[in-house]
């Protein structure tokens, strides 16, 4: 368990740094077990009444955290359920007022607090334009809930750190849940070993502080995925970059090959998401291309895959469908971020200038 879940801030004394970001990584196996037993037969229905209306294609919209959480979604949705998919720029309606037709379009809104004005004029635009709008939040009271015609509540209680974790991996897993249901399948017979896993992961948080040693002073990193994984990569470079203020660059591992493996050298610390399935094995050569530079390369996935890097995270994927294990991958990365920024002397609680609700538009 986090460490920093306890100590005298609990007892009434100091605030104790990162005090609430380790409590609510902690939180997150309880979080997939509520969801799993309390928010699956909503979700399942949601699921059913849009099936019945038969949506054409797909617009995710989201932003932050949750817009990884929605490109996770929109390859659930192009995968499983064979569902054309798009991310949405919401400044084509919040700027620019342009007039679509969305007859026929699932547009799902992803976010944490469903406040922000931007996500909201998008959602209301999207429905007056036609289209069928679900809002998935962790507020079933905020005014985006209101705003969608469907709404799917990610159950994980209120969530106090500026980091999103707890939030992160219950919207995945609301989305896969949603994305099963579409298709008529019960998702969470698959999931239902996910909490147990997710509490073992956690419990390992000393061989990520013996990891966070080679960031300490890292002024740069690379995270790289492909395929499932990608969206853990861009989330986890995101809490690196708003936790410790590393600049953390995220790239699909095609997309790596493609110029910026160019940046790459013996002293640039690289991580790769390597998912346990066909995204890993299209991950390889760029695995191997990185070894050929002599990066220095850690990996989060299968143990194979960690025993032939430089170092790494070896996860417990051995029965766990491609599809649901970026919601193990990210929890080592998340305590990475979390282990790193406290070894550089930051409060991972409180970020620079970010707010809990960004208020876009």
């Amino acid at each position: 368990m986090p460490t920093g879940s306890t100590g005298s801030a609990a007892r009434g004394g100091p605030a104790v740094p990162g005090r609430l970001m380790a409590a609510e990584m902690a939180e997150q196996p309880a979080v997939l077990r509520r969801l799993l037993t309390e928010g699956a037969p909503r979700i399942q229905e949601v699921a059913r009444q849009i099936a019945a209306r038969r949506p054409r294609f797909v617009q995710l919209t989201a932003r932050g955290t949750s817009d990884n959480a929605a490109l996770y979604a929109k390859y659930l949705l192009e995968i499983l359920v064979g569902k054309p998919c798009g991310l949405t720029s919401m400044s084509v309606t919040t700027a620019y007022g342009a007039a679509q037709d969305l007859t026929g379009c699932l547009v799902i809104t992803v976010s944490q607090s469903g406040g922000s004005p931007d996500l909201v004029a998008s959602t209301t635009a999207a429905r007056e334009a036609g289209a069928i709008t679900l809002a998935v939040t962790n507020n079933a009271d905020s005014p985006l809930a209101r705003a969608a015609e469907f709404h799917i509540d990610v159950l994980a209680g209120p969530e106090r750190a500026l980091p999103a974790t707890k939030t992160y991996t219950a919207e995945l897993l609301a989305l896969y849940l949603f994305a099963e249901g579409l298709r008529g399948v019960d998702g969470a017979a698959a999931a239902a070993g996910l909490p147990e896993l997710a509490e073992r992961v956690l419990a390992r948080q000393d061989e990520v502080r013996q990891l966070a040693a080679r960031y300490r002073f890292a002024e740069r990193m690379v995270l790289t995925s492909r395929g499932f994984g990608y969206p853990t990569a861009k989330e986890a470079a995101l809490k690196l970059m708003e936790t410790s203020y590393i600049p953390a660059l995220s790239y699909s591992g095609a997309d790596l090959l493609h110029g910026p493996l160019a940046m790459v050298d013996n002293v640039f610390p690289v991580i790769a998401i390597v998912t346990d399935g066909r995204g890993g094995q299209a991950l390889q050569p760029v695995l191997d291309r990185l070894k050929d530079r002599g990066a220095d390369l850690v990996v989060v996935g299968p143990p194979a895959q960690v025993a032939a890097a430089s170092a790494g995270f070896a996860l417990p994927t051995d029965g766990v469908p491609e599809e649901l294990q970026p919601i193990l991958e990210i929890m080592p990365l998340q305590l990475l971020a979390y282990e790193v920024t406290l070894a550089r002397g930051q409060d991972p609680d409180a970020p620079r200038a970010l707010a809990k609700v960004t208020e876009t538009r």
